[in-house]
């Protein structure tokens, strides 16, 4: 196209070997290229771009020094692998990027040799690369061999106890291993806490950055008679300035910081180390996210994910919509929550503007607490502030939750908390695809003993679980909705509190009955009508909770209609399995109920639009139709009832 940037260099690029012949010069103009053809790509397919336009500089260097696929990098989160992707072959495919078919957001084992571990959750990458490290040291092969292993990882990711605990790990097996700590100072939001404000010190004194990365870690790499001068000046510097003090107490020699936009120290020093470790080494890379594009630059985010946008102006290009979103209807109950109640308060993990917290935190900032990328600490935390009389609510997506859910069970549950989970991103998500998906979440809540789930069916019932989550205090309470904007209903001034345990008919018929948990009762209210077109008479019936589950509804539709079918956005074990559990306690099926239950399918659904996603997962208004056919024994021609 006409207007897509001018990259004689990169054209010459179709994987990293071709940049083993270009001089250091040509690299530095290659990361131009690169950096103006990342732009130009995002801002036809939308997706995560400053975090990529911080690390082109550093993605060159990594690519012109080492060996991948052989060596094995490894991108943490791997928002920022675009410029990754571009480098190894996928540049004539990365204006496909999350979209249906295309290339994923994120780093993809079965997409190319290059990718060596899948990521998309933050804080892998270190224990990732250790492993290749054993694996290579112990023996292991892998069609491209077995090299050295590099893991970049930011300093967001930094601060979650897992990278710490792969340090610890690594720095005890004192294997060959580079960890890059890419430090631009944000991960999605600007980072919090103890970690941070020591990074910051490490780079504060800008006398002493030649010499700290002289005197710290680079000595066991220098020639033997420069090393004893060079360890007098470490231990002069260490009354002097903080250092690397905390990375050498795990093993790791440490370098830096560096300037991670400067190819004249990123290249000499990558060469070095390769050249020259035997143990692990950690370098500090100072970057800036969105690097090179004002927009991303100047954004509050870095320009950390946007939707498609004009490269000269930087305005995205959005689709309005009249409806509001789930995320937004959940901030605004929460606050006006809050304003009457001051034992409201509200956690989420590094995602304050994702999970709506926003405004909670501009409005009440001593009751609104970012933990970092820890929701582990984060729900135990909630648990100590129920224990200790307050009403905490831990905002944090399905996918995410994932990662907390031992303190889910031991530190909530067992001991029957009141903690509040709000878990945003409920069912499939879209072009962040299968990684992020909330495929899981009322399998793995609705299992425990004490918790209450709701599942809201639209923006209004999202009001409504809100103020009926703030109102419970006798034990744990969550409540799921989906990403993106509600379904356009009236919303009421404020939410009221609902019955524990009640759904509600939205629906009378006599044939079947079509229970609904979460947002796919519009979807069965449709199907309903088609069924109704049939001379079928269908119910319908907003579950609204998915634990305790309303008996008296389910067991009156049991008995009232000849077939009962389920429907939700979650995987096999969830609703459906408590409903049939039920069902079976109760004897409905020896009456001859026919059950069905539609759930997402046994596999992971990749990226596309959520209605590609759902249309795959066979849970749209046709696919429960015909499951109601089914159900009933009535076979189906060209659409038309036999």
């Amino acid at each position: 196209m006409a207007d897509r940037p001018e990259t004689p260099l990169l054209d010459g690029v179709k994987a990293p070997g071709d940049m083993k012949r270009l001089s250091d010069g040509e690299l530095a103009q290659l990361a131009s290229e690169l950096r103006q053809e990342t732009i130009s790509a995002v801002s036809e397919t939308g997706g995560h771009l400053g975090a990529g336009l911080g690390v082109v500089e550093l993605t060159v260097a990594l690519h012109a020094v080492f060996d991948a696929p052989k060596d094995k990098i490894i991108w943490d989160v791997s928002h920022q692998s675009y410029p990754h992707k571009i480098l190894t072959g996928r540049r004539d495919r990365i204006r496909t990027l999350r979209q249906r078919g295309g290339l994923s957001g994120f780093t993809k084992r079965s997409e190319s040799p290059y990718d060596p571990f899948g990521a998309a959750h933050s804080s892998t990458s270190i224990s990732a690369a250790l492993g290749f490290a054993v694996a290579r040291d112990l023996g292991g092969n892998c069609p491209e061999g077995l090299g050295d292993a590099v893991a970049v990882i930011g300093d967001g990711a930094m601060s979650a106890g897992m990278a710490f605990e792969a340090m610890n790990n690594a720095g005890h097996l004192g294997k060959r291993l580079f960890v890059i700590l890419n430090d631009n100072d944000m991960s999605i939001a600007p980072p919090v806490g103890a970690l941070s404000g020591y990074l910051n010190r490490l780079y504060a004194e800008e006398p002493f950055q030649e010499l700290k990365a002289a005197a710290k870690g680079a000595v066991s790499l220098m020639p033997p008679f420069f090393q004893e001068g060079a360890k007098r000046a470490k231990e002069m510097l260490k009354g002097m300035t903080v250092g690397g003090t905390l990375f050498e107490e795990l093993g790791f020699s440490y370098i830096g910081p560096i300037d991670g936009h400067d190819m004249e120290q990123l290249l000499p020093l990558l060469r070095t180390v390769k050249a020259r470790a035997t143990g692990p080494i950690l370098i500090h890379a100072i970057t800036k996210k969105g690097k090179g594009y004002r927009p991303a630059e100047e954004s509050n985010d870095g320009g950390h994910a946007t939707a498609k946008f004009d490269v000269v102006t930087g305005k995205q290009k959005k689709s309005p919509s009249n409806a509001p979103s789930y995320t937004s209807v959940f901030g605004q109950e929460l606050a006006r929550l809050a304003a009457e109640d001051d034992k409201i308060c509200a956690i989420t993990a590094a995602m304050p503007g994702g999970t709506g917290l926003d405004l909670m935190a501009e409005r009440y900032p001593s009751r609104c607490f970012d933990v970092s990328i820890a929701e582990q600490h984060g729900v135990t935390f909630c648990g100590g502030l129920a224990a200790g009389g307050m009403k905490p609510f831990c905002a944090i997506y399905s996918t995410f939750l994932q990662r907390g859910y031992d303190q889910v069970v031991h530190d909530v549950a067992l001991q029957n908390l009141p903690v509040r989970f709000a878990i945003d991103r409920a069912g499939l998500v879209g072009a962040d695809g299968a990684t992020h998906a909330g495929s899981f979440d009322i399998c793995y809540m609705a299992t425990l003993p004490n918790m209450v789930v709701m599942a809201a069916a639209d923006e209004a019932e999202l009001k409504h679980m809100v103020a009926t989550a703030a109102a419970h205090d006798s034990g744990p309470i969550a409540f799921r909705y989906p990403r993106g904007e509600g379904v356009g209903v009236e919303l009421p001034e404020h939410g009221e509190v609902l019955e524990i345990g009640k759904g509600r008919t939205i629906r009378e018929g006599s044939r079947v009955a079509l229970l609904s948990l979460g947002t796919r009762l519009a979807e069965a209210e449709k199907a309903a009508e088609k069924l109704s077109a049939r001379g079928i008479e269908a119910s319908v019936a907003d579950a609204r909770f998915a634990k305790p589950l309303d008996k008296e509804m389910i067991l009156r539709l049991a008995r009232t209609h000849e077939a009962l079918i389920t429907i939700e956005e979650g995987s096999v074990g969830g609703f459906g399995s408590h409903v049939a559990q039920l069902l079976a306690e109760e004897g409905a099926f020896d009456a001859g109920l026919k059950f069905r239950s539609m759930v997402l399918p046994d596999w992971f659904i990749d990226q596309g639009s959520p209605a590609e996603m759902y249309k795959e997962a066979g849970l749209q208004a046709t696919d429960i139709e015909a499951k109601a056919l089914e159900a009933l024994g009535i076979a189906q021609i060209a659409g038309k009832r036999a």
